[in-house]
């Protein structure tokens, strides 16, 4: 099924994974637009744009990823005409390490950050030399943070650095022992840790929301959710229609009745 395609051996494997491997391994068809998405809430929304897409020549296929790497790799390949799972400081990382050709289109939504426990009820609870969980990826590592920095749980060196880092931490007045782990795997080690800090997406997949986060992320934050494309693709017509659709007032209806604040529009 998958002769002839040009996918690298990592891809090959999350493409086994999803069970996705001939929708991958085609390339589109006119009026077909094929996107990766993290299932909540990003899957989600394609879905409800996909009707007003149909009724405008354009067939919308959702391909479901677990990760923030594997959309993006894909894309770059030509496995995909678009992505919408991750945010700017996340893509610029990437592309940068990667060396990756692909360009942010449209801020779509906001999905706060906020830290959860399973061992206190107040952040104030939280003891000296407690164990704080934080994502592995250098974009939400920084994330997280700069959250800890902005409730006073820590110190960095600078709290508008993106990509601070446990070096950046000057002042740690509780001794916090802080682990990175796989943003995916965050929820489930929630219990493993006194504070795990949790991207909005992976915490709505268990059914936290973040009126049970301890802290959370307030309205200043940079990280808007973004559509992403192959650099110039960005004027195809098919990809404006797609573009338009997320940045439409029908989707802003749609993600305020729906998600009660869990998602800021970012448009």
């Amino acid at each position: 099924m998958l002769k002839n395609a040009k996918i690298s051996k990592n891809l090959k494997k999350i493409v086994v994974a999803l069970g996705v491997c001939g929708m991958l391994a085609c390339p589109s068809v006119a009026g077909e637009l094929k996107v990766g998405a993290t299932p909540v809430p990003h899957a989600q929304i394609l879905r409800f744009i996909t009707p007003a897409l149909k009724a405008q020549g354009v067939d919308l296929k959702i391909i479901d990823f677990t990760d923030y790497v594997m959309p993006n790799l894909a894309l770059e390949e030509k496995n995909l005409d678009a992505n919408f799972m991750q945010h700017k400081p996340f893509l610029d990382k990437i592309s940068k390490d990667r060396n990756l050709h692909l360009k942010a289109i449209a801020n779509v939504h906001i999905e706060p950050i906020g830290a959860y426990s399973k061992k206190i009820k107040n952040i104030k609870e939280l003891k000296n030399g407690a164990l704080v969980l934080i994502p592995n990826d250098p974009t939400n590592g920084g994330r997280a943070l700069i959250l800890l920095h902005n409730n006073g749980l820590i110190t960095l060196k600078d709290s508008t650095n993106l990509s601070s880092n446990e070096s950046d931490i000057i002042k740690n007045p509780k001794k916090l022992k802080i682990k990175a782990l796989e943003a995916a795997i965050l929820p489930k080690a929630l219990g493993d840790g006194d504070l795990a800090v949790i991207n909005g997406n992976y915490a709505m997949q268990i059914g936290l929301t973040t009126k049970d986060a301890l802290i959370v992320e307030d309205s200043r934050s940079p990280y808007a959710n973004i559509l992403v494309v192959r650099e110039g693709d960005e004027g195809k017509e098919d990809i404006i229609k797609l573009k338009n659709a997320l940045q439409s007032a029908e989707l802003k209806a749609f993600l305020l009745e729906n998600y009660k604040g869990e998602i800021v529009p970012a448009f």
